[in-house]
């Protein structure tokens, strides 16, 4: 249900840009691993790019250690579960999927790190930036925050604000030519807390079939229990955020 800030402006959906003042109808979810962007935001991504959204994914880590095969070596194991986002991204409509390619399960928040996303921030002047929740280490009773998604979404934050606006932050890429830029939405999946909620019943299928992509990690049963994890009471289905509306 929305609340807090957004009600101030009467706005109840992810706000329109003003393409005369330069904003554009971009997203971009920043996630720790290949199949993280996709549970925490591909229903959204997916209507998005229905809506005409150009839609990029940047993923921190090479998701290395995400296996317990043996007969999977970790360079095979990267190859695979870069494939598996991007088979993933195509089903959803995503444009474009970028990988950092730090080591999984050793990411650290760090200034080069802020500096990586506020890169790709400039570069690519979203509207709207999805990321992990950097706070949350127990969600709820269910679930411990991976390392790499609080180190991811603590970055990507801090390059949100101030990094990304203000040209005295990595002015070396400015000298490059990539303008600083104010995004104007922040979006954080995967917390205890929300207050925006967009409702994906009509895209649970292809958000489904995007997770089914990586199937390195998601066996069919387990499938079916997130399926009912993004399930509500009234049988709709559901993604949660935290909606932050930049104020300055």
């Amino acid at each position: 249900m929305p609340a807090g800030l957004e009600d101030l402006f009467g706005r109840e959906r992810p706000g329109e840009p003003d393409e005369a003042a330069g904003e554009f109808r971009r997203a971009l979810v920043v996630a720790a691993h290949p199949d993280d962007a996709d549970f925490g935001a591909a229903g959204t991504a997916a209507l998005l790019a229905r809506a005409g959204w150009e839609v990029r994914y940047l993923v921190a880590t090479d998701g290395s250690k995400g296996s317990d095969d043996p007969a999977i070596a970790q360079p095979e194991l990267i190859a695979m579960r870069a494939e598996e986002q991007r088979a993933a991204a195509v089903i959803l409509g995503v444009g474009e999927v970028r990988f950092l390619g730090h080591t999984d399960g050793e990411l650290v928040w760090s200034h080069a790190l802020i500096g990586e996303v506020v890169r790709e921030i400039r570069e690519f002047r979203p509207y709207a930036v999805y990321t992990h929740d950097p706070e949350a280490v127990i969600v709820g009773n269910s679930f411990v925050s991976h390392s790499d998604h609080r180190a991811t979404g603590l970055a990507t934050v801090d390059a949100v604000y101030p990094a990304a606006r203000d040209r005295l932050n990595f002015p070396e890429q400015v000298a490059a030519g990539l303008q600083p830029h104010k995004v104007r939405e922040l979006y954080i999946f995967g917390g205890n807390e929300s207050n925006f909620s967009v409702d994906i019943t009509e895209v649970i299928e292809t958000k489904i079939a995007a997770m089914r992509a990586h199937t390195s990690q998601f066996p069919p049963e387990l499938l079916e229990r997130m399926r009912e994890y993004w399930r509500d009471a009234d049988g709709r289905y559901h993604e949660q955020f935290r909606r932050v509306i930049m104020f300055i």
